[in-house]
């Protein structure tokens, strides 16, 4: 591609701004969308995850200068066939070059840049549905990033409804500070908390409805998280309690056991505080939930379960949420959020369409020289070699533009037999996950309400259904306890290969759908290039992989004739590695500038504060040393020691990390 003279190019990013702030307003699953504007449409053209580049999971370190900067820039604007030059705006990380500022809607004022930037994300997916429908919008993830405001929020969590384009905002509560409270305790990511409370039957009796009753997770003043804590700390002192007397799975360990009994608790509480956020806003704005879309976005509308909870309980026409809906989406909702304020949009033409919007293939044939010693030979895709190929096994399939978000919709996965136990012992065991963790079907869009209760599309797979009881024999890799499974649909416009392949495989078993997990090793992101997506399969003995709609075949005994692979194929760790002089220059002129660690998290957390003008540092030390003493749980102590240890003079880049999952 190269630059169109009738089009506009815009930048929006979520990345930690450089120099001075880079230590202090860190930012983590960092992220860079690539926008064309042509006459009244708006397309995005590319979505650059940082993790992806970088192998760094949950991407959380800086470029700390604006050189560093320019140079990322410039080689991933080179891959489109643009320069720095042809960008007419940047929004959302200052310091960078044509940075803008983003003028917010009227009547939002009360609220984080991030939070809007979360609620536009999914309001705007398809702006024909954003004109002429009626929206209840919610953005709920943990804590808002406030590096774009000048000043604090009295609410930290955006919600809206929206008749026709014309919004009226609300502030709403958000539940994933009690998934991140658990998770603290825990110390495992809120995905496989939320696996392990469907995995695992063990239950205790818990009154959640007064325990939630209590809680006010609006944000602002008031920290969630102060309130969450104790919260899930009761719940884990009444498991505790009463697990000795309960008859136990002993395929399960007592953690499991214990951490399964918490989470189905915390998973009811957070959807108790979903219904009192909707029942809310479907008052305040007389809707009707049956003639109105629901749109979800932020952390929390990952959470698969209190979707479909929600879209059956209240039975909403649809449901409207980006495949980033996490931070790794906050470069889609800063880019159309700047739209929004640049009058571009709603009053244009956007359609996010496909979740393809991520790095595409462009290493094919340099992969397959490289790796020359590991192939028995290349051939084409065809239906009958597909089916044969999974049933026998597992496969590795890397096909197009890579997905955006968390999520591996079928462009980055590992595909497998839906009818066989064994398919996902092996998945988990090449992704080395624990056993109990479920796989996901990607079913055939036309097929859906033959094999699931709930028939409406799911392209995402943000959403979990029951499968049909009549069907449940058929496909045991992919069911959780409770028999439901979290489903993506396929339709032959938004992936015609994918969907050819399991339409074969449909068509030989009788069964339209394939297992599918996302294409990456325990610890690291999912993978972007053909070369890492062979290196996985060579290391893991996978004898099939697709690439780009080519079969490559692997031979099983090159191990005895080449050294295998031992590690991960390499990312471009050079982008972001050797910056430790500059870090340490930054990181000290705020320690000389009389700054302690625990007041540079302050800093880190508000906007007034970051003003030097209003705050000096003795001010915000001595906020600091108040607010640590008051603190009783220790947390604000423990994120100065987090904060040090991950940005101070003794850190480094590295890829191995698991820092940036509760950072």
């Amino acid at each position: 591609m190269t630059a169109r003279p009738d089009a506009k190019y815009f930048l929006s990013s979520y990345i930690s701004p450089p120099d001075s702030l880079s230590v202090i307003a860190p930012r983590h699953d960092q992220n860079i969308a690539l926008w064309r504007s042509c006459d009244s449409r708006v397309e995005l053209v590319r979505v650059w995850e940082l993790e992806r580049i970088s192998g760094q999971k949950h991407h959380y370190w800086p470029l700390f200068t604006v050189d560093r900067y320019n140079r990322v820039l410039a080689e991933l604007l080179a891959t489109e066939g643009l320069s720095l030059e042809d960008v007419s705006s940047s929004w959302g990380t200052p310091g960078l070059p044509h940075h803008a500022e983003i003028k917010v809607p009227a009547g939002s004022e009360d609220f984080p840049i991030h939070s809007l930037s979360h609620l536009y994300s999914g309001l705007l997916l398809d702006s024909d549905v954003f004109r002429n429908q009626t929206i209840v919008g919610l953005a709920v993830d943990g804590r808002p990033d406030f590096g774009l405001d000048r000043t604090g929020k009295k609410y930290w969590y955006a919600g809206c409804v929206s008749h026709k384009g014309d919004v009226d905002f609300a502030a709403v509560e958000s539940p994933a500070p009690i998934y991140d409270a658990a998770s603290a305790e825990f110390g495992k990511e809120p995905g496989t908390l939320m696996a392990l409370a469907s995995a695992c039957p063990t239950e205790i009796a818990f009154d959640t409805d007064a325990a939630v009753q209590a809680l006010q997770l609006f944000g602002g003043r008031r920290i969630p998280l102060l309130d969450t804590l104790p919260f899930v700390q009761a719940v884990i002192r009444a498991a505790e309690s009463q697990l000795p007397s309960l008859e136990l799975d002993s395929r399960f360990t007592e953690q499991e056991h214990l951490q399964s009994a918490v989470m189905k608790v915390v998973q009811t509480a957070c959807e108790l505080v979903m219904v009192r956020n909707i029942d809310r806003l479907l008052s305040s704005g007389a809707v009707d939930p049956r003639e109105a879309y629901l749109s979800l976005s932020g952390g929390f509308a990952l959470n698969c379960p209190t979707n479909s909870f929600l879209l059956r309980r209240y039975g909403f026409k649809g449901l409207l949420i980006p495949p980033c809906a996490n931070d790794s989406g906050q470069a889609l909702g800063l880019g159309l959020l700047g739209f929004v304020g640049e009058g571009l949009l709603p009053a244009g033409d956007f359609q996010l369409g496909t979740p393809y919007h991520g790095s595409p293939l462009t290493d094919v044939e340099i992969a397959l020289r490289h790796f020359d010693d590991f192939i028995e030979d290349v051939q084409d895709f065809t239906d009958a070699q597909f089916v044969e190929d999974i049933s026998s096994g597992p496969l590795v399939w890397a096909d197009g533009a890579a997905e955006i978000g968390p999520r591996a919709l079928g462009h980055r996965s590992i595909l497998a037999d839906p009818r066989s136990p064994r398919a996902k012992d092996l998945l988990n065991e090449y992704k080395s996950r624990q056993w109990w963790r479920p796989v996901a079907p990607i079913v055939l869009e036309e097929h859906t309400g033959e094999w699931f209760e709930d028939p409406w599309p799911s392209p995402y797979m943000l959403e979990t259904a029951y499968v049909r009881e009549s069907k449940r024999r058929l496909v045991p890799a992919i069911l959780h306890l409770d028999d439901s499974a979290r489903r993506q649909t396929l339709n032959a416009e938004t992936n015609p290969l994918l969907h050819r392949a399991i339409e074969a495989f449909g068509l030989s078993t009788g069964i339209p759908m394939v297992c599918n997990t996302s294409l990456n090793d325990k610890g690291e992101p999912v993978v972007d290039t053909a070369a890492q997506a062979l290196n996985f399969a060579i290391r893991k003995g996978i004898a099939v992989a697709y690439i780009a709609g080519r079969r490559v075949r692997l031979r099983t005994d090159a191990r005895n004739q080449s050294p295998v692979p031992t590690r991960r194929h390499d990312r471009r760790e050079e982008l972001f590695a050797g910056q430790e002089q500059d870090r340490d220059l930054i990181w000290d002129s705020w320690l000389e500038s009389g700054y302690s660690t625990t007041a540079m998290v302050l800093l880190s957390r508000s906007p007034e504060l970051r003003d030097q003008g209003l705050a000096t540092p003795d001010m915000v030390n001595k906020l600091a040393d108040v607010a640590s003493s008051r603190d009783k749980s220790g947390t604000l102590d423990l994120a100065a020691a987090k904060h040090s240890r991950m940005f101070g003079p003794t850190a480094f880049f590295d890829t191995e990390s698991q820092e940036g999952a509760a950072f």
